[in-house]
């Protein structure tokens, strides 16, 4: 069966080389079914209209570990865009340590921003004293930042959008994205146009989700549509060989989106060469399995497992009579609850700190999401914590649900009960 899966071919549902090192026939090891993107929130006046939905077929390439999926979101997706890191508190202190981090790097260079969404890493910056321009598609999310002080420049970051700003700007001493480079589909074009604005002596900064943690703790649901890559550092390493760029240091975060690395790269004329961590790391990944076809295979049983624990805790609560309400409506959410099946059969609604999301409902599933304080307006016995990976966070801010007796289901990295 998992062969048969490997070899399909079905209308570009597959990818057919690896995006970022370029090797032949990624292995198809999780096919989740057909997905609308995470983020195509539905309107009320929308519901009964069909939604656009796209299979969503979880490959590996075994020559790096880039796990992947062919890109097919609809062209200029993210033109108007609904995530804003500002709603996690965590990502406020953690943006501001990085801050510093970049304004070390650029000495008074200018710091260029891919994917800078509501400005949140830039006002840390500018905080700093630093020379910054945000690059951001969206226009509804480019106001927020600009509510911030941060500039940004509207555009996809392509070659020439980044001649563009050379030219009005000068080079880019740091260039830094962060949970945005899972976004790219042609990794190759996106390394170009980095090639473009970086200084001769500047570095590239990218903070993602890193594959490793990915696997070890089953987090299947960190790819969807929008998210199309899951990074190993070799994969990082291997594309950026590609441009005359190496990876000189990286540092895991495993507190960020379930964990997550810093990669630092340069040109490899400047003769820096790769630090004892990045080594490290690398070296890990290979020891861990990350290029075995049965770490996969072994990661899809785990899934499936998984869907059969939560439904079954979800069913005898039900059967209990309890109201169950999911606390995050993230695209990671819709990934999983999709996947597994789970709609207003069992979650009455969703909460979102995201004043973007109220009033709207999820997709594929079609669960409304309202703002966190109707958690105590209608007082579930039950919340669903779609967002695990700010788990600890959502635990702290929800006293009041737990002075009632309210208890959490955790579904990853194992589905647990937390009172």
């Amino acid at each position: 069966m998992l062969e048969q899966l490997h070899r399909a071919n079905v209308d570009g549902s597959v990818l057919h080389t690896c995006r970022a090192c370029l090797a032949p026939d990624p292995y198809l090891f999780l096919p989740l079914g057909d997905h609308a993107p995470g983020q195509m929130l539905i309107a009320p006046e929308d519901l009964d209209k069909p939604q656009p939905a796209f299979p969503l077929n979880t490959q590996v390439c075994l020559q790096c570990g880039l796990i992947e999926i062919a890109d097919q979101v609809p062209g200029d997706f993210f033109r108007h865009y609904l995530y804003v890191p500002s709603g996690a508190t965590r990502m406020h202190s953690h943006f501001a340590d990085l801050a510093a981090v970049l304004a070390e790097r650029a000495g008074g260079g200018l710091i260029v921003d891919i994917g800078s969404n509501d400005g949140l890493l830039l006002s840390a910056c500018n905080a700093l004293g630093c020379r910054t321009l945000g690059f951001d598609p969206a226009e509804n999310i480019a106001a927020m930042a600009a509510e911030r002080g941060v500039e940004t420049f509207i555009d996809y970051f392509h070659p020439q959008s980044a001649a563009h700003v050379l030219g009005e700007r000068g080079p880019a001493q740091v260039i830094v994205t962060t949970n945005t480079f899972n976004h790219i589909g042609d990794l190759h074009r996106f390394m170009e146009s980095i090639c473009v604005l970086l200084a001769q002596d500047g570095t590239l900064v990218i903070e993602v989700p890193r594959a490793m943690e990915y696997i070890d703790h089953t987090e299947f649901d960190n790819i969807y549509h929008e998210h199309v890559s899951e990074f190993s550092l070799l994969s990082i390493a291997k594309l950026a060989g590609f441009f005359d760029l190496e990876v000189t240091d990286a540092l895991s975060l495993p507190d960020i989106h379930g964990g997550s690395m810093r990669v630092f790269i340069n040109r490899k004329a400047m003769g820096l060469g790769a630090s004892d961590a990045a080594e490290a790391m690398l070296a890990d990944e290979v020891a861990g399995g990350m290029l075995l076809r049965e770490t996969y295979d072994e990661l899809a049983e785990r899934v499936a497992a998984m869907g059969v624990d939560v439904i079954a805790m979800l069913d005898e609560m039900k059967a209990q009579g309890l109201k169950i309400a999911g606390y995050g409506a993230s695209a990671r959410g819709n990934t999983l609850i999709t996947h597994f099946g789970i709609d207003t059969r069992y979650l009455d609604f969703l909460v979102d700190r995201n004043p973007l999301k109220h009033g709207l409902y999820s997709p594929n599933t079609r669960i409304p999401i309202r703002p966190v304080e109707a958690i105590e307006e209608e007082q579930p016995d039950v919340l669903f914590v779609l967002a695990w990976n700010f788990f600890d966070e959502i635990f702290e801010q929800q006293a009041a649900f737990r002075a009632r007796g309210g208890r959490f289901l955790v579904p990853l990295p194992v589905p647990r009960i937390v009172a």
